[in-house]
């Protein structure tokens, strides 16, 4: 499927969304709520095991990584694959055993009553005996023009997904807390200089990365500094503009990598109240396991690890969920 289709298919479901009668309602097995690395895994493995899922893939098919341009990282590929042609392989896939993936949200949630209920924002019901949750998480942005118009040509939100690509070269990293320093530090043993640019005379990180990052020769702070514009050749990122809180003077510095590590947002909103969250909003899971605090209800995926945030990790604990999904069915029979 083309992205000129999905963007066709995206005009339908909007135009036509109210079309389906509020109270049709379908029971199923198996619910899987977002794609993604592990919505989709979580497919194949619960299509293997006849469990007949049905994906609401959400306005973003194929999650966060339909955003990336090149994946080196993820096993199966020696030379490398698009974002978008990865997701699209794992969509073929889990449809090949029988899944029925549809562009569509899910935008309430009934965890309180079994079998459990969801409802898409046309009002359709669907009534699921267990649900794999798989919604991911998104990166916060500075939110500069530039910064979406050079996303994926030298911008990322990433070092472990795609700092390979900047070996050699000069790098930028926004932010001033544990994630951003562990993002400098890596990206230090790859790139010639990393410039770690601190909106405040402080950074917020725990004192063993804040020691890191002030021990490591190539790694540059500029204090009191926001991001006015990250400039390039129209094609990929050459510089970024920044201007000095203190003193309002605007500086330049030459880069070919810009990585923003501000944090991420788990996309939650809709289990507040029906399921266990941390602090950050995060779903919380058993250790060494998918379910939740809810029996039948397993959370895959970035929605529910805010250490890794890798497509390998995320196809892991998919898989993880359908197993555990099976068996807890099972169970009940």
């Amino acid at each position: 499927m083309t992205f000129e289709t999905k963007e066709l298919l995206l005009f339908c479901f909007l135009l036509n969304k109210n079309i389906m009668s509020s109270s049709e309602i379908e029971s199923i097995e198996c619910l899987i709520i977002g794609s993604g690395p592990a919505g989709y895994t979580a497919a194949i493995y619960a299509a293997r095991a006849d469990l007949k899922p049905v994906v609401y893939t959400g306005l973003q098919m194929g999650g966060q990584l339909t955003t990336t341009t090149e994946v080196d990282n993820f096993p199966g590929y020696p030379k490398g694959v698009t974002g978008p042609v990865m997701m699209e392989d794992l969509q073929h896939q889990a449809e090949r055993f029988g899944t029925d993936v549809r562009f569509g949200i899910i935008d309430k949630v009934d965890f309180q009553k079994y079998p459990f209920q969801a409802t898409t924002d046309s009002g359709k019901i669907v009534e699921a005996r267990t649900v794999i949750i798989s919604t991911g998480a998104t990166a916060r942005w500075l939110g500069l023009e530039s910064e979406k118009k050079f996303n994926g040509h030298g911008v990322s939100a990433c070092a472990t997904c795609d700092g390979f690509f900047f070996r050699g070269m000069d790098i930028a990293v926004v932010g001033g807390g544990d994630t951003a320093c562990e993002e400098a530090s890596y990206l230090a043993k790859l790139g010639r200089k990393v410039y770690l640019i601190v909106r405040r005379d402080e950074l917020r990180a725990s004192k063993a990365m804040q020691h890191r990052v002030m021990h490591t020769s190539n790694i540059e702070i500029i204090w009191n500094a926001v991001t006015e514009e990250i400039t390039g050749d129209g094609k990929v990122v050459t510089g970024a503009r920044l201007r000095d809180t203190k003193t309002d003077t605007v500086r330049e510095i030459e880069i070919q990598g810009f990585f923003v590590a501000i944090g991420h947002s788990p996309n939650t909103e809709i289990f507040k109240g029906q399921i266990d969250l941390d602090e950050q909003g995060y779903i919380k899971t058993i250790p060494g396991s998918t379910r939740t605090n809810i029996e039948g209800v397993f959370a895959a995926g970035d929605v529910q690890d805010h250490v890794y945030r890798q497509a390998v990790t995320a196809a892991g604990t998919g898989c993880m969920a359908a197993i555990e999904a099976e068996r807890w069915l099972g169970e009940k029979v």
